[in-house]
């Protein structure tokens, strides 16, 4: 099976990029969960967080930054969280490394995630990207 943030990683699924640097990229979530919801992914495929060498932490701090702070300013933001699911029990959809930056703002409508309806919505969306 192939990995669909590696596609998009080596552009064979197109996407447009938020920011960028040597070793990350961050674009908009396909299903957002709150306008601007945006992901910063490993360009090398790493499952989770602690797969990640050491010595690329300086460029994740600055892509998560920088997106942040452009998505700040974009949208007006109160606040933001920064996510990591690891793991299929933590969360974890695709087993590519990658960080969701959810805006916030007061009286917004995300809340925790439901996991089993992302799970199926999830399940749904890899069988329309394979028809592609």
């Amino acid at each position: 099976m192939t990995c669909v943030f590696c596609d998009i990683a080596l552009g064979r699924i197109l996407s447009e990029r938020i920011y960028e640097n040597r070793n990350f990229f961050s674009i908009y979530d396909y299903k957002p969960e709150v306008e601007g919801h945006a992901l910063v992914i490993s360009k090398k495929h790493f499952e989770t967080i602690i797969d990640i060498p050491n010595i690329m932490g300086s460029e994740l701090m600055d892509a998560i930054k920088s997106t942040t702070l452009l998505l700040i300013k974009k949208y007006n933001l109160e606040g933001f969280n920064v996510i990591s699911n690891n793991k299929k029990i933590g969360g974890q959809l695709v087993p590519h490394a990658h960080f969701h930056i959810i805006p916030r703002r007061k009286g917004d409508s995300f809340r925790a995630w439901n996991l089993k309806k992302r799970i199926k919505n999830f399940k749904e969306d890899m069988i329309l990207i394979g028809d592609k």
